[in-house]
Formats: structure tokens, sequence, C-alpha cells
């Protein structure tokens, strides 16, 4: 046990400094201090997060720049001509389809809740939920307005035996 102690302290020291955040896709949401826009820029992130670290900061810098740097403000008021330059996107196997697919539900949850929170949790109520309850509440609550099918590989549910690797980022 004193081993294991040792080996996670060693982690710590490693991770838990500035300079792991600036390279790291975590620090994506650390351009925020708006809950809402860092809730909506670590989701991205999250999901962008496999491949090459670089390739996913920029990817999701690219998205965020696209969204005038106030994710929030966008999801909730952007116009269809808006998305315009986001119908040409693509991250490894997300493309175009999924972040538009994304940009709709995060408008239809904002519209009705203030916080991502509640689309895990519904009423913030914590006592009896477990992660992985509040994973597959996520996960069905995200597919429940009309969606493409090919995204649903972006959302993965421990109902399904997921790990939810990226999601619990």
């Amino acid at each position: 046990m004193e081993g294991l102690k040792e080996f996670l302290d060693g982690k710590v020291k490693l991770y838990n400094q500035p300079g792991f955040i600036e390279k790291d896709p975590v620090c994506i949401p650390h351009l925020f201090t708006k809950k809402q826009d860092i809730e909506i820029a670590g989701l991205f992130a999250a999901i962008l997060a496999w491949g090459n670290r670089t390739t996913i900061i920029n990817n999701s810098r690219k998205l965020m720049a696209w969204m005038g740097d106030a994710p929030h403000d966008f999801i909730v008021n952007h116009k269809d001509t808006d998305l315009k330059p986001f119908v040409h996107f693509a991250h490894r196997t997300f493309n175009a389809t999924d972040l538009l697919y994304f940009i709709s539900f995060l408008q239809y949850h904002y519209l009705s809740f203030d916080s991502l929170e509640d689309a895990f949790v519904p009423g913030k109520h914590y006592k009896e939920e477990t992660v992985e309850q509040a994973l597959i509440y996520f996960h069905n609550y995200f597919f429940s307005i009309e969606h493409p099918e090919r995204t649903k590989k972006h959302i993965s549910t421990p109902a399904r035996g997921s790990a939810c690797k990226r999601i619990n980022m």
C-alpha cells in the first residue's frame, strides 16, 4: 500500500501543476471563467480527446474561436447562418454532422437549464446518484431529441459496458 501512495503522489506532482495544463486538453475550459462557458468548452475538449494532444487542443480552440470565445452566448443565441464555419469541421471520426447535433442539443438544454449539471443529475439531487447512473442519464437525455444515429458513437454509456473515459474527463 505504501508503494501505491508514493506512486500516486509522484503522479500528482507531475500532473497537478500549471506547466502540465497548458499542454493538455484541460487547458480549454481553463480559458474561461463563466460556469457555462467552462462546461461547454470542457465537453468539447473531452469529446475530442483522442489522438494527438496538440491536435485536440488546436481543434478545441478552433471551435471556441468560431463561437466568438463565448461558447454559452453562442450556443444560446446563434442563428443558422452563424453555423457556416462548422459545416466542414472534422476531428478523426467526429464530423460536422456530430458537431452540429452537439450544438443543437446544447442549445436545447441551455434554453431550459442554467447548467450542464442538470444533464447528468436532474434537479441536482445527488444523494442517491452514482457516477454510473449519471452517465446513463446523460446518454439517454443527450439522445432524447431527434439526432443522427452516427453521433451515438461519440457519447458512451455504462449501460453498454463502457468505462466512459472521455465523458468522465
